[in-house]
C-alpha cells in the first residue's frame, strides 16, 4: 500500500496520543460485549458471563495490551505490513482458528474507543486515515486465510 507523508505522520501522530494500558484492553472488552460470539476464542479468561465482567477480568486486560502493542509493530513497518504480521496470521489462522472478520470486528471497536477517548481530536480527516491503516493491519492478519 502506498502511504503518503500526510498519511504516515497522522497515523504516527495518533498513535502517539494512545495510552495502549488503557485503550487496549477497553477495545477487547467492546469486541467481547458487542459481539458475545468472539467469546469463544477466550475460553481460558475465566468469566466473561457480563460487560461487568468482561470490564473487570484481568486476563481480558492484559490480552487487549498485548493486542493493542502488536499494533504497534505495524505503525513501525508501514512499509511491510503483510511481512510484519506474516507468522501472527499463521497462528491466528492454523493453531487457534480465528475467524478473520473478528480482526475487523476489533478495529471497528478500536476505532470506536479512540473516537469516545480522543473526541474533537479525532476528526474525520484523521478517522479516514486510521481506517485505512486498520484496513491494511486486517488484510494483513487474514493473509494466510485466503
Amino acid at each position: 500500500v502506498e502511504w503518503s507523508a500526510s498519511e504516515r505522520s497522522t497515523i504516527t501522530s495518533l498513535w502517539g496520543k494512545i495510552n495502549v494500558a488503557e485503550i487496549g484492553p477497553q477495545a477487547l472488552a467492546r469486541v467481547l460485549i458487542v459481539y458475545p460470539w468472539t467469546q469463544r476464542y477466550f475460553g481460558k479468561f475465566g468469566d466473561l458471563s457480563n460487560a461487568a465482567a468482561i470490564q473487570g477480568n484481568a486476563k481480558v486486560a492484559a490480552h487487549g495490551k498485548v493486542v493493542l502493542g502488536a499494533l504497534e509493530k505495524a505503525v513501525k513497518n508501514m512499509d511491510d505490513v503483510k511481512g510484519t504480521y506474516s507468522k501472527l496470521s499463521q497462528l491466528h489462522n492454523e493453531k487457534l482458528n480465528v475467524d478473520p472478520d473478528n480482526f475487523r470486528l476489533l478495529g471497528d471497536c478500536l476505532t470506536i474507543v479512540l473516537a469516545t477517548k480522543l473526541g474533537a481530536g479525532f476528526p474525520a480527516e484523521i478517522q479516514a486515515v486510521w481506517q485505512k491503516f486498520v484496513a491494511v493491519v486486517v488484510s494483513a492478519l487474514s493473509k494466510q486465510y485466503f
